[in-house]
């Protein structure tokens, strides 16, 4: 079976990313064609335990869910999330339903799809608005690097509605890239976080320019931020399960 980072490969044409490594005027991040053109390369480069996140948030899922769940992946890209769910759970893999607001992100995942040879996943893929879309009988709500991109505002609204759809016992797997705690910590963590891009191939200007692309449209919460939000929610139980640098995962459980 492919393996995750395959699976997303198929419908990429560009390989590297070059998008950033000339002086320019800088516009804010957006998940256009350009983009979605080198997101594997991208994502691998810039964002430590990616793939690994969702390989094991596939593994996770057989902790949660049954073959009769109902699994939402929201902000769902090339379809990383859902693939390494189907990987762990093959020919039984539960109902997954991917939605993305990227309309180039969601034709990449159809190609992706389209690409296999064999067994076509239970999945069932939406170009929308995860804001608005509707949540209902889910097991689990998954959310790889999503709510980052959220407007502060509407953070809380929409967790709310993620834990008002699942099931009792359902979980959200949560990852986001956070804020330190405090500015000292930022500054070590952002550090870090550079060096790791260098030790990926990018340069200085590339470093600068992504970021200065994504400043306004990325706003990150602190960790308190984030658990007080799941908290108000309802959410009783969060267990963080991956770090690397700022980037990190956790659980949060609905009460049975």
């Amino acid at each position: 079976m492919l393996s995750i980072p395959d699976f997303v490969r198929q419908s990429t044409t560009t390989g590297q990313d070059g998008l950033f490594n000339s002086p320019k005027a800088t516009r804010d991040f957006v998940f256009d064609k350009a983009v979605v053109e080198v997101f594997p390369d991208m994502i691998g480069r810039s964002v430590p335990g990616y793939w690994e996140g969702a390989e094991w948030i596939g593994m996770l899922s057989k902790r949660f869910a049954t073959t009769e769940s109902r699994i939402y992946d929201l902000g769902c890209s090339l379809g990383a999330v859902p693939w390494g769910i189907y990987r762990h759970w093959h020919h039984e893999c539960p109902h997954v339903i991917a939605v993305d607001n990227s309309k180039p992100m969601i034709t990449g995942f159809q190609i992706n799809l389209n690409a296999l040879q064999s067994h076509k996943p239970p999945f069932e893929l939406h170009c929308a608005d995860v804001r608005h879309f509707p949540i209902s009988n889910a097991d689990i709500v998954v959310m790889h690097f999503t709510l980052q991109f959220i407007p502060k505002v509407d953070r809380q609204a929409l967790l709310q509605r993620i834990y008002d759809g699942l099931n009792p016992g359902g979980v959200l797997i949560l990852s986001e890239k956070l804020r330190g705690e405090n500015n000292g910590i930022e500054q070590r963590l952002r550090a870090w976080h550079h060096d790791f891009k260098r030790k990926q191939g990018y340069s200085d200007l590339e470093i600068k320019q992504k970021s200065d692309s994504i400043a306004n449209v990325m706003p990150l919460d602190t960790p308190q931020e984030q658990h007080a939000r799941l908290r108000l929610a309802g959410f009783e139980t969060i267990t963080p399960w991956l770090q690397c640098f700022n980037f990190s995962s956790l659980v949060a459980e609905k009460s049975k």
